[in-house]
């Protein structure tokens, strides 16, 4: 084929031109003065569809009327114009076809070569395609990939939820767990409300993202139950209680629920765009409220989110419902503990202080306890026991052994082996359901060797703990005496007294066993432990140092009842102590 350049024919014969077109492969036409078709080879006839002789001397738009005002047209007319070069590349639709057509002007007139490109364009089309198909599948696992991770993420945070408020009895405390763990995830910012037995609301539960803004945060909270208006998202919520969505929050709004100035200029910095209320609804009773806050850069709420905390609010309030009859039944547990156990007397000038600590798992109630008392003839007797078990049962049956200790020992004026013979019978003989260790003291006046007044300690054991006695040098004796068995059991055998001085200055130390008892150590270490403290804390004032007991010994978590009860021997003789507080005797005695 010969290849002819614009330049080349437009010097070249017309009869010349057409003989060396006459065989390309290439589409091709020439067009007159008028738009008519004074040449066409039998390639350019072929893709248009037509014949040669069918189009020889047809003016081009009456016979394509299509392309008038089309791009082929714009071309045609742009070369004959300007005697240059050009082309394009459309889609002409009455022969469903795809053209290139490249025109030049010579002498002959305006030469029109094109080709068929509906192929490559489909190739073209089915390349992009794929590709987009690719990219559409890529995007949509990538979101599916997102969507998994947050619902993987809103699941933890459901269970850490559970988890947080479930574990702890302080409402308080459990309502800031929550806003602290929904926050960054379903919000900017939260408040949590409850609304206490006596129907005040406290907006408690508070935290922020951003940890500059928690102060602008914790202004605007102390603010807001005061000056929020009725229509305001919580307040309406609380009345009923559905949750309140807004998706943004204007200008209008803001003062239409915060009337009060000083609460808006407090809200302000704070920048709400959006925010979404859900209630704590327990038992069909309203006992709180959830606030999520967006700032503008986060704004609405989407609907994954909006879906989780929904499931979060219901859970966090049965949480809170369980976490508030958990509280009241301890509450009541712990009335019902402490007035089974008497407060101590503190007679002419001893001193007596008392501790109680239950096991931290379960109901704090138990069968520890501690008494003193004094019988008729003026000397104190001191008592501590642990009857088997450590809940409500063992609770009860505390209170039977210890009413029965208590009448029998000021009735009969027994030394304390005999009084817990005399226990231990009674116990038998009511049917008392109980088995517990005791250990029975009394404090008695005498004389020393050189005949002065002094005290002495006479005490029996039940199979309880031997004492410790702290004397005023420091040094830490065990007060060891036979140990006979528990109460409760009928023992026929014999029960022995032993007799100890109490030094001026010397500090009497009883207690049960959870005080020094550990799984992970032998009692004689725990005891070690324990007679190390005491020697450590010599000086100590006896309320401090009943307190660094347990604090030291104990730790947060507490494995068993524990009962201890001190007694701090002051000078016979001496004015009472300001430190050893008031003396308190019963009623029916006279005051020294």
């Amino acid at each position: 084929m010969v290849a002819v350049t614009p330049e080349e024919s437009a010097h070249l014969p017309g009869d010349l031109l057409l003989q060396a077109v006459e065989g390309m492969h290439r589409p091709m036409f020439v067009l007159d003065q008028d738009w008519r078709f004074r040449y066409v080879n039998p390639a350019g006839a072929a893709v248009l569809d037509r014949t040669v002789a069918g189009l020889l001397g047809r003016d081009i738009w009456t016979e394509f009327p299509e392309a008038v005002g089309g791009p082929f047209e714009a071309l045609y007319r742009e070369v004959r114009r300007t005697g240059g070069t050009g082309g394009t590349e459309a889609w002409f639709d009455p022969l469903r076809k795809w053209f290139r057509a490249d025109a030049f002007l010579t002498r002959a007139g305006l030469v029109v070569t094109y080709d068929d490109v509906t192929e490559q364009h489909r190739i073209a089309e089915e390349r992009a395609a794929a590709v987009d198909a690719r990219e559409r599948a890529a995007a949509a696992a990538a979101s599916a990939a997102r969507e998994a991770e947050q619902a993987g993420r809103h699941l933890m945070l459901l269970g850490d939820i559970n988890l947080a408020m479930t574990s702890t009895f302080d409402t308080d405390e459990a309502v800031q767990r929550f806003a602290e763990l929904v926050v960054p995830q379903l919000a900017d910012w939260c408040i949590v409300s409850v609304v206490d037995a006596d129907g005040t609301r406290r907006d408690v539960g508070r935290a922020h993202r951003d940890p500059a803004m928690v102060a602008a945060m914790h202004h605007y909270a102390d603010l807001r139950v005061t000056t929020n208006d009725a229509t305001a998202p919580v307040p309406a919520m609380l009345r009923d209680p559905r949750p309140v969505v807004l998706p943004e929050i204007t200008d209008e709004i803001v003062r239409s629920m915060v009337p009060v100035e000083a609460a808006r200029e407090a809200l302000a910095p704070l920048a709400p765009a959006a925010a979404a209320a859900f209630p704590l609804l327990a038992r069909g009773e309203v006992i709180g409220g959830i606030t999520l806050v967006n700032g503008p850069e986060r704004g609405a709420h989407t609907p994954v989110e909006l879906r989780t905390a929904e499931i979060a609010s219901r859970r966090a309030a049965l949480a809170l419902d369980n976490a508030r009859l958990a509280a009241a039944q301890q509450q009541v547990a712990e009335r019902l503990q402490m007035s089974l156990l008497s407060p101590p007397v503190q007679p002419d000038s001893l001193e007596l202080s008392v501790r109680y600590r239950p096991a931290t798992q379960g109901i704090a109630i138990g069968g520890d306890w501690y008494d003193a008392f004094l019988q008729p003839d003026g000397d104190t007797v001191l008592v501590i026991g642990d009857v088997m078990g450590h809940d409500i049962e063992a609770a009860a049956a505390m209170g039977q052994v210890k009413t029965l200790v208590r009448g029998i020992g000021y009735d009969r004026l027994d030394a304390p082996a005999g009084l817990l013979r005399r226990v231990d019978h009674a116990m038998v003989g009511l049917d008392v359901p109980a088995m517990a260790t005791a250990l029975v003291a009394r404090i008695e006046l005498g004389v020393d060797g050189d005949g002065r007044p002094a005290r002495r300690l006479r005490w029996a054991t039940a199979g309880h703990p031997d004492p410790l006695l702290l004397l005023d040098d420091g040094t830490v004796l065990d007060l060891s005496a036979p140990i006979g068995p528990p109460v409760g059991i009928g023992w026929l055998g014999p029960r022995t007294d032993e007799v100890s001085p109490l030094p001026d200055g010397s500090t009497l130390l009883l207690f049960t066993d959870g005080l020094f008892e550990r799984r992970d150590m032998l009692l004689d270490e725990g005891r070690d432990l324990l007679r190390d403290l005491v020697a450590r804390s010599s000086g100590l004032p006896l309320e401090e140092l009943c307190d660094r007991l347990l604090a030291e010994m104990l730790g947060p978590d507490v494995e068993d009842d524990v009962a201890v009860l001190a007694v701090r021997v002051h000078p016979l003789g001496a004015e009472r102590p300001a430190e050893a507080g008031p003396e308190l005797l019963p009623a029916a005695l006279p005051h020294t």
